[in-house]
C-alpha cells in the first residue's frame, strides 16, 4: 500500500487497519472481485466502466451483495479526494460472505505502475502456456494461475505471457487484453472467452472512430505470420506492441499499430478520464 489510508465499506481508515482475518473463508477461497484503476495527474479513469465491471464480474460468480454503483463510486472519488497524491493505481476488492450484508468492499491505493517506455518503440516480449480460465467473463480472486505463469514469464525475461485454451486459440494475457492488426483491421478472441477489459473497450472505441474495423475470430499461434502485428492492452499499459511471441518475432511494429498507439494516446489526454458511448 503506498499510501496511509485505504477505504472499507466507504469509510476511510489508516492502512494498519487493513487487515482481513485468517478465518475468513471467503477470501481464502477466492469468492470475491477486483478492479484496478488509475489516477494520473489528479484525472481519475473511467470511473464508471470499472464500477460496472466489478459489479458484472459479481453477478457473473453469483456473489451477492448490498452495494450500489452510485456509493461505490462515491467512495472511489472520495477516497481519492483525501489522497496527498495526485497519480497511483487504486485497486477495489469485493469480498463476499454468506449473507450478502457482511462483504467487504475494500478499495486501496498502490504505487503508480509505469513500463518500460523503450517497450513502447521496440515491442514486447512474451511467452504462451496452455491455460483456460473458469468464468473468464469474472475478475475473480482466483488468479493463482495466472500469477503462477507471469512469475514464469518473467523467469525467462518476457513482459506477459499468453494463454492458450484447450481448442489451440490465444485468449489473454494474465493481465491483459490480446489483439492482432492487419492494415486498417484488429483481430480480437471472442468476447465469450476473454475478461472485456475497460482499456480493450476504449481501443475499440478510438479505433472505430477512426475507420478502423474490428473482428472477432479465434487466433492460433501458429496463425500469428498472418498478421503484420500483435498488442496486449490493460489499465498501466495502455497499448502494449508485442515484438515477439514464443520463437515468432515480428519485423516491426506496423505503421497502422503506431498509428493506433498515437491516437489512443490522443484520446487519454483529451477524455480527462471519461468514456461514453
Amino acid at each position: 500500500m503506498s499510501q496511509a489510508i485505504f477505504s472499507h465499506n466507504g469509510q476511510i481508515k489508516p492502512s494498519d487497519a487493513a487487515v482481513i482475518s485468517v478465518s475468513n473463508i471467503e477470501y481464502a477461497y477466492g469468492f470475491g472481485v477486483y478492479e484496478s484503476m488509475k489516477l494520473r495527474k489528479g484525472i481519475l479513469y473511467f470511473l464508471s466502466q470499472h464500477v460496472q465491471r466489478l459489479l458484472q464480474s459479481a453477478q457473473e460468480i453469483e456473489l451477492e451483495h448490498p452495494f450500489t454503483t452510485e456509493e461505490i463510486a462515491s467512495w472511489i472519488q472520495t477516497l481519492v479526494n483525501n489522497l496527498d497524491t495526485d497519480s497511483c493505481n487504486l485497486k477495489i476488492l469485493l469480498i463476499g460472505s454468506k449473507q450478502p450484508e457482511d462483504c467487504s468492499l475494500y478499495i486501496i491505493p498502490l504505487a503508480p505502475l509505469y513500463p518500460d517506455r523503450k517497450l513502447y518503440k521496440k515491442g514486447a516480449k512474451v511467452i504462451c502456456f496452455p491455460y483456460e480460465r473458469w468464468k473468464p467473463n469474472s475478475k475473480s480472486l482466483n488468479m493463482l494461475p495466472s500469477y503462477y505463469y507471469y512469475g514464469k514469464a518473467k523467469q525467462v525475461g518476457c513482459y506477459d505471457c499468453l494463454f492458450v485454451d484447450n481448442h489451440g486459440f490465444i485468449c489473454e494475457g494474465s493481465r491483459t487484453n490480446f489483439f492482432c492488426i492487419k492494415e486498417q483491421t484488429l483481430y480480437t478472441p471472442p468476447l465469450a472467452k476473454i475478461l472485456e477489459g475497460v482499456t480493450y473497450q476504449t481501443i475499440i472505441h478510438v479505433a472505430k472512430q477512426n475507420g478502423y474495423q474490428v473482428v472477432e475470430q479465434d487466433i492460433r499461434p501458429e496463425e500469428l505470420p498472418n498478421y503484420e502485428g500483435a498488442f496486449l492492452s490493460s489499465t498501466s499499459s495502455k497499448i502494449m506492441p508485442l515484438r515477439q511471441i514464443d520463437e515468432f518475432a515480428f519485423d516491426s511494429i506496423s505503421e497502422s499499430l503506431k498509428e493506433l498507439m498515437q491516437l489512443y494516446n490522443v484520446f487519454l489526454e483529451e477524455c480527462q478520464g471519461e468514456f461514453r458511448f
